[in-house]
């Protein structure tokens, strides 16, 4: 089992910067694929980023030039760097992460909350 915890999110200004953490825990052999989503109130879930195993990134076209995914693969950690926050991106943030044991499960985390106030 692989247990994703994320964290960073809070309430910030439009315009504001905020940085999310999602690490991954347990039996994470080889974790391939980690992707941030988004879930804004009545809102479908919205694919934000994601970042291969090798460090290759897309983006959804909404946060090019204001978000930035990356990780650390010795912690097995994904990060979401969010600038020039919009009231608009309100939302649930969720991370998720491919992991191959044998074979290849994706596992979600609980979710953070950002606020951002007009």
């Amino acid at each position: 089992q692989v247990q994703l915890v994320e964290s960073g999110g809070g309430l910030v200004q439009a315009g504001g910067s905020l940085r999310l953490s999602c690490a991954a825990s347990g039996s994470s052999s080889s974790i391939n694929a980690m992707r941030w989503y988004r879930q804004a109130p009545g809102k479908q879930l919205e694919l934000v980023a994601v970042i291969t195993s090798g460090g290759s990134t897309n983006y959804a076209d909404s946060v090019k030039g204001r978000f930035t995914i990356s990780r650390d693969n010795a912690k097995n950690t994904v990060y979401l760097q969010m600038n020039s926050l919009r009231p608009e991106e309100t939302a649930v943030y969720y991370c998720n992460a491919d992991v191959t044991y044998v074979t290849t499960s994706r596992y979600w985390g609980q979710g953070t909350q950002v606020t951002v106030s007009s």
